[in-house]
């Protein structure tokens, strides 16, 4: 479903990705797997933090995307002119500021946690 080279935006990814949030969550709401949860919530966000590099594929357009977002000039050139790899990178400081827990919500992803959490009350 976030594979780098299917030719789908984000925000069809997320749309993908929350049918399959909720589906899992109705299957497994039974059980104890609250650490499980966050395990699978910040590697999905680290996975489509390296969607997003992938789809700004120049330094240029980088540069832009990280000051859009409001990173500091200094560490948008650092971060956009790097030659280290996509996955390495969105591990990052610069990208985890910019593309951040708020900033997916804003986009509308759902969150495993929160969603096992609902059906745990």
């Amino acid at each position: 479903m976030t594979g780098r080279n299917r030719g789908r935006s984000v925000d069809d990814v997320i749309q993908t990705l929350n049918a399959y949030i909720t589906g899992w969550m109705n299957y497994f709401a039974i059980a104890d797997i609250k650490g499980h949860m966050t395990a699978i919530d910040e590697w999905l966000r680290r996975r489509l933090r390296q969607l997003c590099w992938k789809h700004w594929k120049t330094p240029k357009k980088r540069y832009e995307e990280l000051r859009r977002l409001g990173l500091s000039d200094f560490w948008a050139i650092r971060a956009g002119g790097t030659s280290k790899g996509v996955w390495r990178l969105s591990a990052s400081p610069p990208l985890h500021r910019t593309l951040n827990n708020a900033y997916w919500r804003k986009r509308g992803l759902k969150s495993f946690l929160q969603q096992y959490l609902l059906r745990q009350t």
